[in-house]
């Protein structure tokens, strides 16, 4: 599958994969803090953002898309970085083409399963009637009805777009629907990625807890793992400076 990306600065190359529901454009800020000293790459992964709708959506297939990316873009080797649903695509493609990277940052993630709980934000959106909407304050409207926080709501209406003044959804909300638990599914690897992995965690979140150390020193036992304070899930939306200062530290300028 050919991903649509964004590419901007000079340097060494990073490739940035954003979480479920988001897309490129939720890393540029970060982006703009690193663009003179890297080459960076943000993705949109598979039914997401402007790249390509599938029925098959697992991290076997998201690794695979970052491969075919790579090879397109002429790219032997570079560094990873993956927020929530990214980090796991980034920490299966490591595992799996080793070779490939460089440097390996997971942001807010461990490779454990996790729960489905992403149900609210689903019935909301699909709540909404895309086929009769008449306005993004119609959708957003519908949206208030589920998810009380206006920052959750807006995120979500990014996906939004019109085409010919009929809406749409960006993301493959019926797959995604459907296939919700694979979102959530265990990173398991025969070897584990011997290069260096940080896992950047807000320090207000409980995605990586002191019990993933075990699991995540087995698939990457070169690993640092620090967590950004006064922040949770969206780490790189709430501190970026921090986060652009943590990145430039572990990958090098």
């Amino acid at each position: 599958m050919t991903l649509n990306f964004r590419k901007t600065g000079t340097g060494k190359p990073l490739v940035i994969l954003h979480g479920l529901f988001g897309s490129a454009d939720n890393w540029m800020s970060i982006a703009k803090g690193l663009e003179e000293n890297f080459t960076l790459y943000l993705l949109d992964q598979r039914n997401h953002g402007d790249s390509p709708h599938s029925d098959t959506w697992n991290y076997k297939a998201m690794a695979e898309d970052l491969k075919e990316f790579m090879e397109a873009e002429g790219l032997q080797k570079a560094s990873f970085l993956g927020h929530s649903m990214g980090g796991k695509t980034v920490m299966k493609f490591a595992l799996t083409y080793p070779e490939m990277v460089d440097k390996l940052v997971v942001a807010d993630i461990a490779p454990r399963p996790y729960p489905v709980h992403h149900q609210t934000i689903l019935e909301a959106l699909n709540a909404v009637d895309i086929k009769s909407l008449a306005s993004r304050k119609e959708a957003e409207d519908k949206l208030a009805e589920y998810i009380p926080e206006r920052g959750i709501r807006q995120f979500l209406l990014k996906n939004l777009t019109r085409k010919e003044g009929v809406f749409a959804w960006k993301v493959n909300l019926p797959i995604i629907t459907k296939q919700i638990e694979n979102v959530g599914e265990k990173i398991t690897a025969d070897k584990p990625f011997s290069g260096p992995a940080l896992f950047m965690g807000g320090a207000n979140s409980d995605y990586i807890k002191s019990s993933d150390k075990e699991e995540i020193a087995a698939l990457f036992p070169d690993h640092h793992i620090i967590h950004i304070k006064n922040t949770g899930h969206w780490l790189h939306a709430e501190q970026p400076e921090a986060v652009i200062a943590t990145l430039k530290t572990f990958l090098g300028t």
